[in-house]
């Protein structure tokens, strides 16, 4: 009742009735419907609850367990992943101070269930006419090999690669870029932000977000919905440790309640807002936001050390505004530090990792680091920048792409546009899906390769502040499914190449070679006893421990091999987060001194040789703003469109776990008092919203939490939302009309 009450904020259970006749209970006609209700069973002093999905299936001395990360979200929490016979039973939260403190959100406590499922792929599938069959390996990887054979490198592309470890983006960023020649390359499918800006802007801690005494300033998503651990470890902040929160939201959303101040804003006008906040004051309406609010918000502000917490709050947009308002931020304050709120599990490793348009493995440009990654046994580098996931697509749709690999990643049901989605998959000559799941692409692919997934590989992942943990195989994938740096190591072979990828800790072992931001992050270290809340990159120093001795090294491969935890109980390294940056700053200033002092390091032509000194370890980017047109004026005749996400949503983890599946709420549009009057229509009622991409009839709510001149709408509950968001435009305008 007290995790409820004090943690959550949830209080949906409580002691009922007097003396002996006590008992925990819900209220009546109020289910506890939490997003953390699984944490109550976990901390049951008494094993009194117990979760539905693992009651009766063992007793806990049945079950074989190792130490994990989660990644279901990007926030990273360490768990306990427990099996028997081969078959995954139960999740538990393991307590790291600088994450998760113990707790995991119900999503990434009961999605194992999809691991489980019957429905997982087991073997490759190739298109023989209108059906997929079954075949082997050598048939589908031939036919794979001799579709990008045939293609010319800049007619391939790569979307996805946020399900994968680190291990497993790293070499499908060598085949790609290093092997094909593409930098058609996006980990992220048009929900998120540039990888400039993630990769550039100073990072942030979750600790120094939640420091005592500070400002965050949220420009993000509903984090609840999203990133709910993080939104945990907000809400403990503000209610016991006094950090203010400054919520820029075109949407009430969860942390609302919690924050200082909210300033519900126009989508798109992020920018013009944060200009008018750094300034203090304004002298006009500024996005929907009056003079007086602002200048409230500025002044908290101007209050003491600020983080902003920055990602997409509205996919109905191209994001323009929330990187005009970091760019702003950044001028005007180098020291504020930025915590991503990229939701997809290892999306921040997959960019790290080089799956991004413009950048190479290590957080480094594709133009600085090209001669580096030559000398570091790479085939090839691209020449130029390529095509994000919105270009691709467009690309696509054109019949401009011969091959498209989707990397664990369904367009037709993430990327926010719809209409261009099911152009792109219909207009690219050859669809690669490699997938544990036949979704929606994968059934219209011409190859399905089999991947391996959650608790069925060893590697590393990466969260939204940068931190490296472990993630460790505990089962066997079904059937013949393969680990995803397998099928990239040998479609390379047939196309010619070795990309010289034999395990995954000797992937690791070149990772920490070639790339600059994980230097001396070593396999040793990321295992030892130190490193159990995992490693923050780049470093601030070079880790005292590199590798163990031999008989400590033999141990950790016995327990690996055993089954065990990867990492027994020690006391946790804290890491500060102010030295880390200063560190990176100073590195990277360095580096930028050896690049200009050395001759060869300047070569325009990114495949030639680097002169006659091998090329200098290139310096992390750093972000630069550009100039960002500003949001279209508001159409009097229509309102704009807000779309968000909710966290139980249609996509193949949650609907293949029963316990989770049959919590999707749906979607209405919900729009404010004011304007609904207007429409004439009563609540319940259905509207029909008509947008330049198309149209969809919706119920609707009148909302308060929504203001005047926008309709909000979920994107991940059904029916497709995306039919009415066009990807090109800043902002989407809809009309709305009583059906």
């Amino acid at each position: 009742t007290r995790f409820a009450s004090d943690v959550a904020g949830d209080t949906l259970i409580h002691f009922q009735d007097r003396g002996n006749q006590t008992q925990v209970n819900t209220f009546p006609d109020h289910p506890f419907a939490s997003y953390f209700s699984g944490n109550t069973v976990q901390i049951c002093p008494v094993g009194a609850l117990t979760a539905s999905p693992y009651r009766f299936k063992a007793r806990p001395w049945d079950l074989d367990q190792v130490e994990s990360t989660c990644t279901t979200c990007s926030v990273g929490c360490r768990t306990l992943v427990q099996s028997s016979r081969n078959e995954i039973l139960r999740y538990q939260g393991v307590d790291i101070d600088p994450v998760n403190w113990g707790w995991l959100c119900d999503k990434g406590r009961f999605d194992f269930q999809a691991v489980n499922s019957a429905d997982r792929l087991g073997a490759p599938l190739v298109r023989e006419g209108d059906a997929l069959r079954p075949v082997g390996w050598g048939a589908a990887l031939s036919k794979a090999a001799a579709a990008i054979r045939a293609a010319e490198p800049g007619r391939v592309a790569v979307i996805g690669g946020a399900r994968l470890t680190n291990e497993d983006a790293y070499a499908w960023a060598k085949l790609a870029k290093g092997v094909i020649g593409t930098d058609h390359v996006d980990a992220q499918l048009g929900d998120g932000l540039p990888a400039e800006v993630v990769l550039g802007l100073p990072r942030a801690t979750i600790d120094r977000t939640c420091a005592k005494g500070g400002t965050v300033l949220l420009l993000a998503p509903d984090i609840k919905e999203e990133l709910p651990v993080l939104f945990l470890r907000l809400r403990h902040a503000v209610v016991n440790d006094g950090v203010r929160v400054v919520e820029l939201a075109p949407r009430l959303t969860s942390v609302s309640d919690l924050a200082a101040v909210t300033l519900l804003h126009h989508p798109g006008a992020e920018g013009e807002l944060v200009e008018a906040l750094l300034a203090g004051s304004a002298d006009r309406e500024v996005g929907g936001i009056a003079p007086d609010a602002i200048a409230a918000a500025g002044a908290l502000l101007a209050g003491g050390p600020v983080t902003v917490v920055l990602g997409r709050a509205n996919v109905a947009d191209t994001g323009a505004g929330a990187v005009a308002a970091a760019a702003a931020i950044h001028a005007a304050h180098p020291e504020v530090r930025f915590l991503s709120a990229l939701r997809r599990g290892n999306v921040h490793g997959a960019l790290d990792m080089g799956l991004a348009p413009g950048v190479l493995p290590g957080r480094v440009r594709l133009a600085d680091a090209a001669a580096w990654f030559r000398d570091g046994g790479w085939s090839t580098v691209p020449a130029e920048p390529g095509l994000d996931a919105t270009g691709i697509l467009q690309a696509a749709a054109a019949g401009k792409i011969d091959v498209l690999v989707l990397l664990g990643s369904d367009p037709l049901a993430n990327f926010p546009d719809t209409g261009l989605a099911t152009r792109a998959i219909a207009g690219a000559r050859t669809v690669i899906a490699v997938e544990q799941f036949l979704t929606a692409a994968a059934e219209q692919a011409d190859v399905v390769l089999a991947a391996a997934g959650y608790a069925e590989v060893d590697g590393t992942t990466t969260n939204i502040e940068g931190r490296v943990s472990t993630v460790a195989r505990k089962i066997t994938p079904p059937g013949t499914a393969r680990a995803d740096w397998m099928i990239a190591a040998e479609l390379a072979r047939l196309l010619g190449t070795d990309l010289g990828l034999e395990s995954v800790e000797q992937i690791w072992a070149e990772i920490e070679a070639l790339a600059p931001s994980h230097a001396g992050v070593t396999w040793y270290a990321l295992h030892s006893h130190s490193a159990r809340d995992g490693i923050v990159v780049p470093l601030a120093q070079a880790p005292a421990e590199t590798e163990p001795a031999l008989s400590e090294a033999a141990e950790q491969l016995e327990t690996t091999a055993e089954g065990g935890e990867a990492a027994v109980a020690a006391e946790a390294a804290d890491t500060d987060a102010d030295e880390q940056a200063a560190h990176a700053e100073g590195a990277a200033a360095q580096a930028d001194a050896a690049a200009a002092d050395d001759d060869g390091a300047g070569d325009s032509d990114p495949n030639s040789g680097a002169g006659s000194s091998s090329p200098v370890r290139p310096a992390l980017l750093g972000f630069t703003a550009t100039a960002t047109a500003a949001a279209p004026a508001l159409d009097a005749y229509s309102l704009r469109l807000v779309a968000t996400r909710k966290l139980y949503d249609l996509g193949t983890a949650t609907q293949s776990s029963p316990s989770l599946a049959g919590l999707v709420s749906g979607t209405t549009v919900r729009i404010n008092p004011y304007d609904f009057d207007r429409l004439g229509v009563q609540a319940g009622a259905h509207v029909v919203l008509t947008a330049s991409a198309g149209s969809l009839t919706l119920e609707a709510h009148p909302d308060a939490g929504v203001p005047r001149g926008s309709a909000a709408v979920l994107v991940n509950q059904g029916p497709a939302v995306g039919s009415l968001i066009d990807a090109t435009k800043a902002v989407t305008e809809v009309r709305v009309e009583r059906a």
